[in-house]
């Protein structure tokens, strides 16, 4: 008997081991994307749209001057792709960690408080479950993209105070609409918590409900807030990409992965019609960016789960 129960954390850590490997996978291939998109930024936001309307410089396949080709209007990917990660992996992040503050907040009072609160809360929640994401981004986006365009026209140029306000628009409707999930989890723990013995302890002494919530329970939630943030990351990313494809969220002349892959359509349309010049190139990069950059930060998510959630070791 001891010997089994001596081998059985033995194949927990063995079945584990594949995850965490992956995880690590997962980072690198995130940084080896993310580290040039943003390292690179004072030199792509120079060239992102150098237009040379020429027969040499237009739809050039990838070269070793171009190395991801040009497009129609003879602009390099390669610099538009790195300044589209930029914009889409900030996107990304900045809507994650909109939604962790808002989630948090929301489910650790709903679930701390209790009673007719938290089902007034938590209805809410459910209602919002219940309405399109899409419908709801393009509200939040024509509420605040007006008031964010003007106040950016004010410090910056029109043209950089348009793309900056549609891409601040953009992140605070994604965070906006992105936080159900984690409040739904972090109540859930929070109900659990409030019940422990080092709660009731802490009440006995006088602690009040600040210092309860932010010395006793939000330590105890740091846990399930990085997993689930790093869960919310590629949601996202993928939105603001799903988004800027229909013409939604950032447009050109800005680029995003969204954007760079919509425009690289009429490829597979120039395929779909029998056509020889088939610019591949261009649907290619900013999609295979775009899924390597998802599939790294989904495979960090499984690995964080593994070490910060205690109900993964059911795996």
């Amino acid at each position: 008997m001891a010997m089994v129960a001596d081998a059985l954390p033995v194949k927990a850590r063995g079945l584990r081991r594949p995850r965490l490997s992956a995880g690590l996978v997962g980072a690198v291939l995130l940084a080896a994307i993310a580290l040039p998109c943003f390292l690179t930024l004072p030199w792509s936001v120079q060239y992102y749209d150098l237009q040379r309307l020429t027969d040499e410089a237009q739809r050039q396949p990838p070269s070793f001057a171009e190395p991801m080709g040009t497009d129609t209007l003879g602009r390099p990917l390669l610099w538009r792709c790195l300044l589209g990660g930029a914009i889409s992996l900030g996107v990304g992040l900045s809507a994650a960690v909109l939604a962790m503050v808002i989630g948090t907040a929301w489910g650790a009072v709903a679930g701390y408080v209790g009673g007719r609160v938290d089902s007034a809360m938590m209805r809410l929640v459910d209602v919002l479950y219940g309405l399109p994401y899409i419908l709801l981004v393009v509200l939040v986006d024509m509420a605040l993209q007006p008031t964010l365009v003007a106040a950016a026209r004010l410090v910056f140029a029109a043209d950089i105070a348009t793309g900056l306000g549609r891409v601040v628009t953009l992140m605070l409707a994604i965070g906006a609409v992105s936080w159900l999930t984690m409040a739904r989890v972090i109540r859930g723990q929070v109900l659990s918590l409030r019940g422990q013995p080092f709660i009731e302890a802490a009440r006995a002494v006088g602690a009040g409900p600040m210092r309860l919530m932010g010395i006793h329970l939000l330590p105890n939630l740091i846990g399930p807030m990085i997993v689930y943030s790093t869960l919310t990351v590629p949601a996202a990313i993928l939105q603001e990409s799903f988004l800027s494809f229909l013409g939604i969220g950032i447009q050109d002349p800005l680029p995003s992965w969204g954007n760079l892959a919509s425009d690289g359509l009429r490829a597979l349309h120039a395929l779909a019609m029998g056509s020889s010049n088939v610019e591949w190139w261009v649907l290619l990069f900013p999609c295979l960016l775009l899924g390597l950059t998802l599939m790294g930060l989904n495979f960090v998510g499984d690995a964080l789960r593994e070490r910060f959630d205690p109900r993964s070791t059911r795996a």
